[in-house]
């Protein structure tokens, strides 16, 4: 996998010998609620087929930065760049694949886990035309990536949490996007469903080279096949770096609960 990318605000073919633009790039994001500061002068790089996890505790500003890079908010100060664009300027938006955090889902909407999955299409499809064979192809391999081939027709409502969740990373996949950013995507799932998280993740890495942002505190189950992570502390990067030089300290990536804030904290 490649390391850290360097900074471009353009992208183009890289030149024999060099390392090629980054997918994202954020550089000196700085933004406020306020008079209260959230970010403080981030930088983070993501390069093609890179692995990188963003992890801080609660009121870092983890949360913030997801919505700046999506677009959903503008920094203050400083840019961001998808694939050499802004937020807002991106086309296809198909080349982003969006986890958010789960939320429960309705049991009154008899939606399929199938039907779930072929909605993502439609950022590649368009709505006016029909679904092709193309579609249901990678339907098809989207749900056999987290293992749902089995329930492709049950109700969303009837799987667990961690199914649920697996569903919603397919339907993030089906486009095969060049860059995932999932929110949260294990918290709260059982171990089963960690693990085909996983599979799921290193699937799309190694095999379609598409570069992921996982923002989570639970690393357990992709601590060994992460490049990098990075640590927000009071809206600033404190760490960032291979995750052995953080477990060779002794800390730890798996599920923390009471003492969440002290590994994030207690960083320098």
């Amino acid at each position: 996998m490649s390391g850290p990318a360097v900074r471009s605000s353009t992208v183009t073919d890289p030149v024999p010998g060099s390392q090629p633009a980054p997918v994202l790039d954020v550089e000196g994001v700085t933004f406020s609620y306020g008079r209260d500061p959230v970010l403080a002068g981030v930088d983070l790089a993501v390069a093609p087929g890179e692995f990188v996890a963003l992890a801080g505790a609660n009121g870092s500003g983890k949360s913030t930065l997801l919505r700046i890079v999506l677009g959903l908010l503008r920094p203050h100060a400083g840019r961001v760049r998808l694939f050499g664009s802004a937020p807002a300027d991106l086309r296809p938006r198909w080349q982003v694949g969006y986890v958010p955090q789960r939320a429960p889902v309705d049991g009154q909407v008899p939606v399929t886990v199938e039907e779930v999955v072929a909605s993502g299409r439609l950022a590649r499809r368009g709505w006016a035309r029909r679904p092709t064979a193309a579609d249901a192809e990678e339907v098809d391999h989207a749900l056999a990536s987290v293992a749902l081939t089995d329930r492709r027709t049950a109700r969303l409502s009837e799987l667990s949490g961690g199914q649920q969740q697996r569903a919603f990373i397919a339907r993030a996949l089906v486009n095969r996007p060049s860059l995932l950013i999932l929110d949260e995507p294990v918290a709260g799932v059982d171990a089963e469903s960690q693990q085909r998280f996983r599979d799921s993740l290193v699937h799309m890495v190694r095999d379609h080279t598409a570069a992921v942002l996982l923002v989570s505190h639970e690393l357990g189950a992709v601590a060994d096949d992460l490049d990098r992570l990075l640590v927000l502390q009071r809206g600033r990067v404190a760490f960032d770096g291979p995750p052995a030089e953080l477990t060779a300290g002794g800390v730890s990536l798996g599920v923390h609960r009471d003492d969440l804030p002290v590994w994030l904290e207690g960083l320098t």
